[in-house]
Formats: C-alpha cells, structure tokens, sequence
C-alpha cells in the first residue's frame, strides 16, 4: 500500500465518521455531556480528515482537496480554542497565528480566484467564496482578541460558528466528491447556502449583548 493510499484511508474514516456525528450533533441539545463527548470525537475525526488531505493535495495535485484542508483546519482549531477564551487575557501567541495563517490564504484564494474568473474559468467564484468567509472570520477573530467584541459570549458565538463552518466544509468535500448531477459550482456552494441559516439561527439564540 502506498502513502497517499494510507493517507486516503485516514481522510476517509475521518471524514465519514465527522459527517455523521456533526449531523447528529446538530439535532441534539447543546452544552450537555453527550454534546461534549460526541462533539471531541467529532473534532479529531474531522481534524485527522483535514490535516491528511494537504499532504495528500501535493502528492496527487488537488485545489479542491487544500482549500477543504486549510479552511476546515482553521475552523476546528479555532472554534475549540474560543472555548477557552473569555476574555483577552487568554487569547495566546498560536491564536494570533491561526488567524494570520487564514488571513495569508484567504486573500491567495481571492486572488486565485479572481484570476480564474479572468481566464473564463467561473469555478473562481468559488475560490472567492471561501476566501472571503475566511476574511470575515480573522476579522471576528481580531475584534475579539483585542476585547472590542459587542458580544458578551462572543466564545460561545464563535465556537457555534467555527464548527457549523468546519462541517459546512465536510459536507462540501462529501457532495463534490459523490456528486454525478449538480454542476460543479453549486455542489461546492450548496452546503454553504443551507447550512449558514442554522449559524445564523444559533447566534441569534444564544446571543448575549453587552449591556452599554
């Protein structure tokens, strides 16, 4: 068996076992032990996933298999660490970098992107997407770091977010890689339009504003 096959196996497993039980965990109730204990095994499915797909990107050349790897790590990382983090005397070196390491891709997806739409390759726009939603969050992330964040439970908000986000992307990886009807462009944008809702829906309800 060779590297890249073992890696596959890894990204495999990974992938469906965080496919399945980020599902269920967005039908169950929050904050209990069930939710905590499902959603670590989660966390190490969907991380042992994105981590085993870069290598597997430059070994077997692959756009869609980095930007999944790249964004998804970003996400899980940092929605676990905003649990950690209330208030800007937890906020730690490895954050900053995290949101530094997004900021760099994000801006590369962009131009990446906008390249493509020149050369008449409208799959650019998805590049665009992505990118952009990374940018919105490393703002989140600064606003945050730096105490200036309007929301009392600004953690819980970014936790709910990040990790809705980082099974947006399994979801994605899952439907364009299975997907033998939908145009390739709204295979990889449709998880993003259903699912956003529910991180809208969740913010809104647990949301805390501070008190001015």
């Amino acid at each position: 068996m060779t590297f890249f096959k073992i890696l596959l196996a890894f990204h495999i497993l990974g992938g469906s076992i965080s496919l399945l039980l980020g599902l269920y965990i967005l039908l169950i109730q929050k904050g209990d032990k069930i939710h905590k204990k499902i959603g670590n095994i989660y966390f190490l499915a969907m991380l042992t996933a994105s981590i085993v797909s870069l290598p597997m990107s430059y070994l077997h050349p692959n756009y869609f298999l980095f930007i999944i790897g790249i964004f998804t790590s970003y996400m899980l990382l940092t929605g676990r660490r905003y649990l950690k983090i209330k208030s800007i005397t937890d906020v730690q070196k490895t954050d900053w970098a995290l949101s530094i390491i997004m900021l760099i891709f994000a801006f590369a997806f962009i131009g990446f992107g906008i390249y493509n739409i020149v050369k008449n390759n409208y799959f650019g726009i998805v590049f665009i997407v992505f990118g952009s939603i990374g940018l919105s969050f490393v703002y989140q992330d600064r606003i945050n770091y730096l105490g200036k964040s309007a929301i009392k439970n600004y953690f819980l908000m970014s936790h709910i977010q990040r990790m809705i986000g980082s099974y947006i992307a399994s979801a994605t990886a899952f439907l364009v890689v299975n997907n033998n009807v939908l145009p390739s462009i709204v295979a990889w944008l449709l998880p993003t339009v259903l699912l956003v809702p529910l991180i809208i829906f969740w913010s809104r309800k647990y949301k805390k504003a501070l008190q001015k």
